[in-house]
């Protein structure tokens, strides 16, 4: 697909490249089959911030051309920038701590409890890698790290390029804020460069893996707990019901969906009960 040439525009001597509006409905339709994210018009300037820095970097002059290189030879590598330039990746170490709080008590503790042999939790849109390590901070502050269990948490994300600084993890000091005193200094380790990595006791568990929500999951679960939070708002209705539907699917019978603080599900919901803000439980 591409824009009709008589919307080109050139670059202005600052160096904003202009996004026609035939181009915005192009990449917008493009990311929609790709990934089910709908960009809506009060997310175009972001589009254009965002991408003008990726037609720079390629040397391109304009939007036609950037759309004809995604039809190109080399398309199938740009789409991944593509993506990974329009994908959102707001996070930080215990955010909604109620759903921490929640995973201590409500399922890590019953099945210590229990003698369980084994547990698996899912962090669906993992991002810059904050949320998984909140749940192994859990983990380890409720004591279930040590336990001789098979225990295993997988962590994915649409954005390669997050899941690279996810499975690093090293942190700016002020990334860190979030982070109670007293778990931190069995998580983290300084750097010299005044950075703080997460410690390999936290990160031996996780797994992290690419993961386009809407395509096939390749693994069968079932998992304890899946936190999909402040993702489900980037799509539509139907998305959304179906994944929420797909997920609940995924847990074991008491198994627990975290979902974002607007995530809320309207109405009764035949495989999942409400358990608190943005807390489902599977129906036995």
């Amino acid at each position: 697909m591409s824009v009709p040439a008589r919307e080109r525009s050139p670059r202005p001597a600052g160096g904003e490249i202009p996004l026609p509006d035939a181009a915005f409905r192009a990449i917008a339709a493009r990311i929609h089959a790709l990934t089910g994210i709908v960009l809506r018009d009060h997310k175009r300037q972001m589009v254009s911030t965002r991408l003008g820095r990726r037609l720079r970097a390629l040397g391109l002059a304009d939007y036609d051309s950037y759309l004809a290189l995604l039809d190109g030879p080399q398309g199938a590598a740009e789409t991944v920038e593509l993506i990974n330039a329009l994908t959102t990746n707001l996070t930080s170490f215990f955010r909604e701590a109620h759903h921490f709080a929640d995973l201590r008590a409500a399922v890590i503790a019953p099945r210590i409890a229990a003698r369980a042999g084994r547990l698996r939790i899912w962090s669906a849109g993992c991002s810059t890698g904050e949320e998984p390590y909140s749940i192994q901070m859990t983990m380890l502050e409720a004591g279930a790290l040590d336990r001789p269990w098979d225990y295993r948490l997988l962590a994915t994300d649409l954005d390669s390029a997050v899941l690279a600084r996810a499975e690093a993890g090293v942190y700016a000091a002020d990334r860190l804020a979030g982070v109670p005193p007293a778990l931190r200094a069995g998580a983290f380790r300084a750097r010299p460069d005044g950075s703080f990595e997460v410690v390999p006791a936290l990160k031996a568990a996780v797994r992290f893996r690419r993961l386009n929500l809407l395509d096939p999951w390749p693994f069968r679960g079932p998992f304890d707990a899946i936190f999909c939070r402040n993702v489900l708002i980037y799509f539509d209705a139907a998305t959304k019901a179906a994944l929420v539907d797909r997920f609940a699917e995924m847990l074991t019978p008491d198994g627990t969906l975290y979902l974002g603080h607007s995530e809320s599900l309207l109405g009764d919901h035949p495989r999942l009960r409400p358990c608190g803000r943005t807390i489902y439980r599977r129906r036995a």
